[in-house]
């Protein structure tokens, strides 16, 4: 499963795939959307569905019989001779026919060959019957790992999104304490050049200026960061982001719901896992098949020309060097045969490929059940996840009003000589503090939830709440 950042990135403007364009806001279904058409890993893993798809067209053909046509047309010799041979190798020879003759003869002439062959398979134990369910299990595993990809993905988008949005209000609250902070150093400088507080004052507060352009720097830094994750995960060059803000300023209603059903056998993950273990069970029905015989039916029909005579012989004169003639098909064969063959050694040679492949499916079962506790573990921890998101939510306002009141009253205060510096940087540092953290628990809300749609695997779950 994806494991999901937890808050504070990023900020700014969409530009369409590939080019730069005017800044138009981008939400998150269309960031969903933009990513599954662009992203590298699941175009990929739709061309390996489509050559699966293939896979299972041609071991259905499998079944069909081989017929093939051949025609030869030669010029040599004829001279045959009494004695026994065996091929080697690749078992090369010439296929003369003629008689046994006292001596070398060098006539030579026209010859043609032509010849039909069907060979089918036709009974063979349920050997080509596996050999289709393998590959259409296999091209299940792939349309199972395309759709576990592209909900890991929504996922990662998600997430990405939200950081973003928590960075468009973190870059904000920069931006006010920034303001804040040049406001009370112009009024310290003009202060203390009429003599109203000590010198030392406007260069605390010139300080404290640098220090805020520093968090806003560093705030732009992340988000130009993040952005450019987020472009590689929209599979975009752009690397500037205007998003949806509007979209999460409201509680989701399913962030209530308390459901941990343990039922999660239609988990994306969990379905291609499992339909790793259904291939690998094909895969072995498949060996013990090859454990039996082939039953195969044949059928040829030959016709043969040849330019020397039938009394070739009796009278070496008695054939032709006209190709017309030698090429021309004076006799013909015909043949059907039904035969059996069963290599019985392929019984121990298969034997430890069926236990192989049995072992495999233990390894596969056994990370199966290991992804199912991971995701019931997750699905769990989510529920606890979404109780502190809510606690921080409903907290998060209460800091930041009275981190606002602190402030304006340290600010009074030093305006009328009753507080010093420290207090009042101290007050500024309080409530930056407080509006970051607001600005973080706001997105929390929906990670949580997010976190609870990947262990729960229903993204409609989260998506349904823009």
């Amino acid at each position: 499963m994806p494991r999901l950042p937890v808050s504070t990135l990023l900020c700014c403007s969409f530009l369409c795939a590939n080019i730069a364009v005017d800044a138009q806001t981008l939400n998150m279904k269309e960031a969903i959307s933009t990513a599954i058409a662009n992203y590298g890993t699941i175009k990929a893993k739709t061309n390996y569905v489509s050559a699966s798809k293939e896979t299972v067209t041609q071991s259905k053909r499998e079944y069909l019989p081989n017929f093939s046509l051949s025609a030869q047309n030669a010029y040599g010799t004829v001279n045959g001779q009494t004695g026994p041979f065996a091929p080697i190798g690749l078992g090369l020879n010439a296929s003369s026919s003629g008689p046994t003759l006292p001596s070398q003869s060098w006539n030579a002439a026209f010859g043609a060959l032509y010849l039909s062959n069907v060979n089918w398979e036709f009974f063979t134990f349920g050997r080509i019957k596996e050999r289709i369910k393998v590959s259409k299990q296999q091209l299940h595993r792939d349309e199972n790992d395309l759709s576990q990809e592209i909900f890991q993905h929504e996922i990662r988008v998600s997430a990405a999104y939200l950081n973003l949005l928590a960075a468009q209000r973190i870059a904000k609250s920069q931006q006010r304490n920034l303001e804040r902070a040049i406001v009370f150093k112009d009024n310290a400088v003009v202060r203390a050049k009429n003599g109203l507080i000590a010198g030392v004052d406007s260069a605390l507060a010139i300080a404290q200026v640098s220090s805020a352009r520093m968090l806003l720097t560093n705030a732009i830094d992340l988000q130009q960061e993040q952005a450019n994750k987020l472009g590689v995960l929209l599979g975009v060059t752009a690397t500037d982001f205007t998003l949806d803000t509007a979209s999460i300023n409201h509680v989701p209603h399913a962030i209530l719901l308390k459901d941990t059903s343990s039922n999660l056998s239609q988990h994306p993950t969990l379905k291609y896992f499992r339909s790793r273990v259904d291939v690998s069970n094909e895969q072995t029905n498949y060996y013990k098949r090859l454990m039996y015989p082939t039953f195969t039916f044949s059928g040829v029909l030959q016709g043969r020309g040849s330019g020397f005579d039938p009394n070739y012989a009796t009278n070496q004169n008695a054939f032709t060097h006209s190709y017309s003639d030698g090429i021309n098909p004076t006799r013909g064969n015909y043949l059907f045969a039904v035969g059996v063959v069963w290599n019985l050694s392929s019984i121990l040679k298969t034997t430890p490929q069926v236990r192989a492949q049995r072992y495999t499916t233990y390894g596969l079962e056994n990370e199966y059940n290991l992804a199912d506790q991971q995701l019931h573990s997750q699905l769990a921890l989510s529920e606890t996840k979404i109780q502190n998101a809510m606690a921080n939510y409903m907290e998060a306002p209460e800091q930041v009003k009275a981190a606002a009141q602190a402030y304006l009253q340290k600010s009074v205060q030093y305006k009328n000589g009753l507080a010093t510096l420290v207090d009042l940087t101290q007050a500024l540092f309080v409530l930056n503090r407080a509006e970051t953290d607001r600005d973080i628990a706001y997105t929390n809300v929906w990670q949580a939830l997010l976190i609870k749609s990947a262990a729960a695997g229903d993204y409609n779950l989260f998506i349904n709440e823009f």
